[in-house]
C-alpha cells in the first residue's frame, strides 16, 4: 500500500514543527546540549571576529554546529534506549557509549579546526 501522508509544503511545515519540537525537548532534558549551546553562543561571535575570511569563519562555526548535531543524535539514541528499559544490557550500554564517543570526537574535531585556523 502506498504512503498517503502529507506532501509538498504541508510536509515541509510539519517536518519543521517536529524539528523545532525536538530542539525544544533536547534543550529541556539534556544538560550537555544546554552547555554546548551556551559555548556556541559565546564562540560564534568570536569566530566571526577571529576568522580572516568566509572560509575560516565557516570552518569555525561549522565545527560548533557539528557538536550540536552529534549531541542531538546522541540524545536520540539515549532516549530510545531508555524507552526500551532501564535494565542493564550490554548492547544498550554499547550504543550509549558509542553515542558519547561520537560527541567526544565532534568536540575534538572542533578543537583541531580552531587550532589549525587560528595558529
Amino acid at each position: 500500500m502506498a504512503y498517503s501522508g502529507n506532501r509538498g509544503l504541508t510536509r515541509i511545515i510539519k517536518a519543521a514543527g517536529y524539528s523545532w519540537k525536538g530542539l525544544r525537548s533536547t534543550f529541556r532534558h539534556e544538560a550537555a546540549f544546554r552547555q554546548e549551546l551556551l559555548a556556541m553562543i559565546v564562540l560564534v561571535p568570536l569566530a566571526l571576529w577571529l576568522g580572516d575570511n568566509g572560509v575560516e569563519r565557516a570552518l569555525l562555526i561549522g565545527s560548533l554546529f557539528l557538536i550540536l548535531i552529534v549531541e542531538l543524535l546522541n540524545s536520540g539514541i539515549e532516549a530510545a534506549i531508555d524507552r526500551i528499559g532501564r535494565d542493564y544490557h550490554d548492547l544498550s550500554a554499547r550504543a550509549k557509549d558509542m553515542g558519547s564517543a561520537a560527541v567526544l570526537l565532534s568536540i575534538l574535531h572542533a578543537v583541531v579546526v580552531w587550532l589549525l585556523v587560528l595558529l
